[in-house]
């Protein structure tokens, strides 16, 4: 039961204010920029944040000759097309030069080094110069928007070798050398996975009298649940359908009043993971990004496609990537799900409800008067008892208003599948035109008219809605 006439309750949509994806090298192809563009259309992200736009093959920082050679190029490359698509970056500065490294430790195949700089005023002297030469290209006032975040994940051992006190000492070089450029400049940290360092790192800051813009950090529902080493399945089963918002709230506590960035989310924290393709990721996701919706000042998708190379390039076009969409640009069911959270509005109506699986907000859009949408999700973690439903919802409020029509678009197993029609396809590996034009158009939730029964103040719902699915409702009103 809802009521129309109740205060409605402010939709942010902190989804939106960024997205994340793979290294910086991949925002050099076309395929890339391609579907960057579509995702900055249909959903509306205004920043992208990636790793590693200070490895060698950036070529930002080499020594040639007993001599440190910058070039900028490349950085330039990247950024110019954010910029003309209306997006900005939020930069990660990761990972180590060679040239500056301390030691040899890498991460992924792309060997990023992982080390602390071995002369932290030499690393301070390339943040300096590389935030000054995108001052004078841009200008103050463009580049006093975009947000500068110190490495990723220094908390693990696989990111960073450094341990906390190394990092402290990183971020101090690098906050003092962006300011230096400029104060507006922003910058903040500590870029770490699970919640981990705030209240030491602003600690730290306080004593030292660093400057801390934002916080930043990273939760995935798969942490910390479940023995290491365990499946994701194993770990989505124990963790508590609220994780997230809990999580999210103890960061902004700790976080003492600064705005908080989640730069990585993700239903599982598994690049691999065959959920990923499913409508189960798109349910959970919606069930998250309504959960914090409140709490978090940005909360970035990990990742908008699976043009992704951490471990290797794959080449089967579904193969459970991190993406939004797949190689091709596909849109997956969770990309379907974000469409439908942006066409959910700016604003909600609490409704009355108590079901152990199903959800539901009905949200309108700005001075739209022509009609309400609604969103549903029947969703439990793996192992969790869930069913097919029935849903009867009644919305009051409705008297000077005349229904002209209700339809519904569905994501489940039987629709906006492409993952299992590429399946029936054979799973070929390498997908032809004609084919990439038929996953796109089964990827398109198909939309079916509902009955409905209007009583004078109150209109009735009625609609059926499997496990493990999500579905969207437009209203479309006539003046009674």
């Amino acid at each position: 039961m809802c009521d129309l006439a109740e205060a409605a309750i402010p939709l942010r949509h902190p989804w939106q204010t960024s997205v994340g994806s793979c290294h910086a090298p991949t925002a050099l192809r076309a395929d890339w920029q391609a579907q960057l563009r579509q995702a900055r259309q249909d959903l509306d992200f205004r920043y992208v944040r990636f790793h590693g736009i200070l490895c060698d093959d950036m070529g930002t920082l080499i020594c040639q000759d007993e001599k440190f050679l910058y070039s900028f190029f490349n950085t330039d490359q990247i950024f110019d097309f954010l910029l003309s698509i209306g997006m900005r970056p939020i930069v990660e500065l990761s990972f180590m030069p060679a040239t500056l490294s301390s030691g040899g430790n890498i991460v992924f195949h792309y060997k990023a080094n992982i080390t602390p700089p071995k002369d932290y005023a030499q690393w301070g002297e390339l943040v300096r110069r590389l935030v000054a030469h995108w001052v004078d290209r841009y200008g103050i006032d463009e580049v006093a928007q975009w947000y500068f975040e110190v490495w990723n994940e220094p908390n693990l051992e696989a990111f960073w070798t450094g341990g906390q006190e190394g990092y402290f000492k990183l971020y101090a070089s690098s906050a003092n050398a962006i300011k230096a450029v400029d104060p507006r400049l922003r910058v903040g940290g500590p870029a770490t996975a699970q919640n981990a360092w705030i209240e030491e790192f602003l600690g730290y800051c306080a004593v030292n009298q660093l400057p801390v813009d934002f916080i930043s950090t990273h939760f995935y529902p798969t942490d910390a649940f479940g023995e290491i080493g365990a499946d994701t399945v194993t770990q989505l089963e124990h963790a508590p359908l609220d994780v997230m918002r809990v999580r999210a709230l103890a960061a902004r506590e700790q976080g003492q009043g600064r705005p908080l960035l989640y730069t990585e989310w993700n239903v599982t924290s598994n690049p691999r993971d065959p959920l990923h393709d499913h409508a189960w990721a798109a349910a959970l996701a919606v069930r998250i990004l309504m959960s914090v919706d409140d709490v978090v000042d940005a909360y970035s998708y990990w990742t908008f496609t699976d043009i992704f190379e951490e471990n290797y390039f794959p080449s089967l076009p579904f193969h459970g990537g991190f993406g939004l969409m797949n190689l091709h640009g596909i849109p997956k069911p969770i990309y379907r799900a974000f469409q439908m959270l942006r066409r959910l509005g700016d604003r909600h109506h609490p409704v009355a409800q108590e079901h152990p699986t199903v959800v539901l907000w009905v949200g309108e859009q700005g001075a739209d008067a022509a009609g309400c949408n609604i969103l549903c999700i029947n969703q439990a973690m793996p192992r969790h008892p869930i069913a097919d439903e029935t849903v009867a919802l009644t919305l009051y409020g409705c008297a000077a208003r005349r229904v002209r029509a209700v339809w519904i678009e569905r994501i489940d197993e039987e629709n906006c599948n492409p993952a299992r029609q590429w399946e029936q396809m054979g799973r070929p590996e390498y997908l032809a035109k004609a084919q990439v034009a038929e996953l796109v158009a089964v990827s398109v939730p198909p939309r079916t008219a509902v009955g409905f029964v209007q009583d004078g103040d109150a209109l009735r719902l009625e609609f059926g809605i499997p496990a493990q699915a999500l579905a969207f409702l437009r209203v479309d009103w006539e003046n009674a």
